[in-house]
């Protein structure tokens, strides 16, 4: 009796040196169920880390975040909601210690430069290697910062490619809601002639070929963002109202 009391002692001593570390606590916030499901599967299989909740939008991110306190949120800047930056910034003024590694498809440099002045500490492409994924939710954990290269040329490459005023937006949006000249007008009590001349700087600036095509390259550089209306039907967002 004698030697196995001695040896709990032990063991007990022992257990009490060891320190296990604590792992971090993620949130992944996908509107893609399958790249949801892949980033959960990946993340899942590190030691130091255990997905806490998913979520496919972003008020279901907020309500997660409230019930489960996670360290790191990995975020899809395209979710069907809101703008992931601008959940960022939500997420940023209640919840101030989270850091956000933001996750995107888009290829846009707007939405680089969206994404980091709302905050997030990481900017990372979905085509990204999964060690490299890996490897910044552990540095940002440790508050570190990762914004590649190229968003630092954001400014420039805006000026390059024109940078249309907050007008040249609101009539835009109103032409990709299957607005014409007239209708804008009248939305906007301005004259038709104003309206046109704002679409011809518009087509300039953009480098569009017509309204069509000045549309399909807004949304393509997150000029315009295309959501999901009460109907379920995809509606352009002017990102301007962010």
């Amino acid at each position: 009796m004698a030697a196995v009391a001695a040896a709990i002692t032990t063991f007990s001593r022992t257990s009490a040196l060891r320190t296990v570390p604590r792992r971090i606590r993620v949130l992944s916030v996908d509107g893609q169920q399958l790249v949801q499901e892949g980033l959960v599967a990946m993340i899942s299989r590190e030691e130091d880390m255990t997905v806490v909740a998913t979520a496919s939008s972003g008020e279901e991110a907020m309500d997660d975040i409230q019930r489960f306190r996670p360290d790191v949120v990995t975020l899809d800047l395209m979710l069907p909601d809101m703008p992931g930056e601008v959940l960022a910034r939500r997420i940023l003024a209640g919840f101030p210690a989270t850091r956000i590694v933001a996750i995107t498809s888009a290829h846009g440099h707007r939405h680089a430069g969206r994404a980091v002045d709302a905050g997030v500490h990481a900017y990372l492409s979905k085509a990204v290697r999964v060690s490299d994924l890996i490897d910044a939710i552990r540095r940002v954990q440790e508050g570190e910062k990762i914004v590649p290269g190229p968003v630092a040329l954001d400014s420039r490459e805006q000026s390059r490619d024109g940078v249309l005023t907050a007008r040249e937006v609101q009539i835009l949006q109103f032409v990709a809601w299957g607005n014409g000249n007239l209708q804008i007008a009248a939305q906007l009590s301005i004259g038709a002639e104003a309206v046109r001349m704002h679409m011809r700087s518009i087509l300039e600036k953009l480098g569009a070929n017509d309204r069509t095509h000045a549309v399909t390259i807004a949304v393509m550089r997150g000029i315009l963002r295309l959501v999901s209306d009460a109907t379920g039907s995809a509606r352009p967002w002017s990102m301007t109202s962010a």
